[in-house]
């Protein structure tokens, strides 16, 4: 069964799983709300909903490059994929 689809892995770790996947994994491939929603194919009101969550949970971060929010995940968030794979 894919990590994606597990039913006990609340919703908000598997896109945690989706941006690690898509590369957002370090302040220089950072990705904006609307290239994350387009690369996950998710609603953007979806994905913000999801960074609100796990940035407040410390597994993303957000940086401001020329003007736009762009998010990334932190150590803590390459971590908890990491432990979710394992």
């Amino acid at each position: 069964m894919s990590l994606y689809y597990s039913p006990n892995l609340p919703e908000e770790f598997r896109f945690l799983c989706m941006m690690h996947n898509i590369g957002a994994i370090n302040a220089e491939k950072a990705l904006t709300m609307d290239e994350i929603a387009k690369w996950t194919t998710m609603e953007p009101k979806t994905v913000q909903e999801h960074l609100r969550k796990l940035s407040e949970l410390g597994y993303v971060k957000m940086v401001n490059v020329e003007g736009q929010d762009k998010y990334h995940l932190s150590i803590d968030g390459i971590r908890k994929v990491l432990t979710l794979y394992s």
